[in-house]
């Protein structure tokens, strides 16, 4: 974190530095002689704390100041000799506030009270950032690009249903259309596997999304049916790779 200390007293200034700069989360450590160099260095560089020991109009004048002028505003403790001040100035602007003479022992008080609610507020702004976070991953394109008759098309993968062994070639099935290609089912599961798709068969795979039932039977196979209707047999040498078709399951020992 950076502090800044604003005191005009070298004796504190040089005590509160010496006691600021031996804290693990603290990056650097600045100083003011008054609200004048403060607010200078506060409108020029990003500080997270604020050590802060002047009469109390000029301080609150400051952090207004900030305010009007759109800075981000720091955490803010108080160092001040006035006790019949220090509450109510408290209410208003600081985390905390410390009288004067302070001991070291105070000073870590303050601090420790300044950087816990710092981490929180860090991780509620998180929590507050996530879900715009999410949305523009969903919002993220992540399209397949498939080489088909001269042409390249881009798709959604989230369209393609299955994909088929024909031969040499292989058939992506997609809701509206599908695609023949030159290609083997191996090297086509290998690319769509981070996608979803699961080969069930030596010669099928199927989009993980589609998928609403399995059931097994006899033999040791399984009956796979996706949405619409459609049923597969999953092979045994694939029935594995059911297991990736939920990451939760329940019922079962």
């Amino acid at each position: 974190m950076q502090v800044l200390i604003v005191d005009d007293e070298p004796h504190a200034q040089i005590a509160l530095t010496n006691i600021v700069a031996h804290r693990r989360e603290v990056e650097a450590v600045d100083t003011a002689n008054d609200a004048l160099e403060a607010l200078h260095k506060l409108t020029h560089r990003s500080f997270d704390v604020l050590l802060l020991d002047m009469p109390e109009v000029s301080r609150i004048k400051l952090l207004d100041q900030l305010t009007e002028l759109g800075r981000h505003l720091p955490s803010v403790v108080f160092v001040t000799p006035y006790q019949q001040h220090s509450l109510a100035a408290s209410n208003k602007h600081a985390v905390e506030y410390v009288l004067k003479p302070f001991s070291n022992e105070r000073i870590e008080e303050a601090l420790d009270t300044v950087f816990r609610r710092s981490a929180g507020e860090q991780a509620s702004s998180l929590l507050e950032t996530l879900p715009h976070l999410q949305r523009l991953f969903q919002q993220k394109s992540e399209k397949i690009a498939i080489k088909a008759a001269g042409r390249i098309l881009f798709i959604d993968p989230d369209d393609l249903v299955s994909v088929h062994a024909e031969g040499n070639y292989v058939l992506l099935q997609a809701d509206a259309r599908s695609h023949l290609l030159r290609a083997s089912i191996s090297s086509i599961a290998k690319k769509l596997r981070p996608y979803g798709f699961l080969q069930i068969h030596r010669s099928v795979l199927v989009n993980a999304s589609f998928v609403e039932e399995i059931q097994p039977l006899p033999t040791g196979e399984y009956a796979l049916r996706i949405k619409g209707g459609k049923k597969y047999t999953v092979t045994r040498t694939y029935k594995s790779n059911l297991k990736d078709l939920a990451v939760c399951w329940i019922g079962f020992d």
